[in-house]
């Protein structure tokens, strides 16, 4: 229908934007309800909508899960009874599936060295937008990094000046040397990104600790960062370093573990 394609066009333009949306579909009704079956109503993270299952009350309440499973991540499905006991006026039961369609997970990868390449090669498979920045152009270019969505030369201290992190974003950071490194996790910090991630030691994060405590910040904040980044497997090349951070990105996607 007519009113279908305006809805799924507007969830492509939101996947695209990188803007969290729900659909929510009216899959079942009994008795008097003021949609039929099929119904659909888009709704947009700030709560404004598209589309329309019937308006009212319950539309208010679609509105409401709509906004939760984004949050969530998981979809979730609504049995409302359309009664006056229930702030309705119509008398029926409906069912109402809510989905969630969230943008695809960033990945900033801080360093283009041989791991850098790596993960971003597998970050892209698994399906991370994947942004990877150094400040080497020999590094940071297309040729060097093409499976990168975008390559962008900076130092590292000021790089969320022109790479954009919020909580979908995860950030590796993998640069050549330990004041790159301290640099970068003081300039991830200064962001939202759902998990940080540093390569190297379990002796690189006392100094790491110390760097960032004498920078003022605190010790939330420099729990925030993974150190050493991926799972313990016992990884020795790039690539099988790049499998257990990924390992460990998507295990905090998902929310299993600690």
């Amino acid at each position: 229908m007519q009113r279908d394609t305006v809805i799924y066009r507007e969830i492509l333009k939101c996947k695209e934007q990188g803007v969290p949306s729900a659909l929510a579909i009216l899959v079942r009704c009994e008795g008097s309800s003021p949609q039929k079956e099929g119904a659909k109503l888009l709704v947009r993270a700030d709560g404004s909508t598209v589309g329309t299952i019937g308006g009212g009350v319950l539309e208010v309440e679609v509105i409401a899960a709509g906004r939760r499973v984004m949050k969530q991540g998981a979809p979730s499905t609504l049995s409302l009874e359309l009664t006056e006991a229930h702030g309705h006026a119509c008398g029926g039961r409906v069912l109402v599936y809510v989905e969630p369609i969230l943008p695809d997970p960033h990945l900033v990868i801080l360093g283009a060295g041989h791991l850098g390449r790596a993960l971003s090669k597998l970050a892209r498979f698994v399906g991370f937008r994947v942004t990877v920045a150094d400040d080497r152009p020999e590094y940071a270019n297309r040729e060097y990094l093409p499976n990168a969505d975008e390559v962008v030369i900076s130092d590292f201290s000021h790089v969320f000046s022109k790479v954009s992190a919020d909580e979908h974003t995860y950030v590796v950071i993998a640069t050549r040397g330990h004041e790159h490194d301290y640099e970068a996790a003081a300039a991830a910090l200064g962001t939202d990104a759902a998990y940080v991630g540093l390569v190297g030691s379990r002796r690189k994060r006392i100094a790491l600790e110390t760097t960032l405590q004498q920078q003022g910040f605190s010790e939330r904040d420099i729990e925030r960062v993974h150190t050493p980044a991926g799972l313990a497997i016992g990884s020795l090349t790039p690539e099988e370093i790049a499998v257990s951070i990924m390992a460990q990105m998507i295990q905090h996607r998902r929310g299993h573990g600690t």
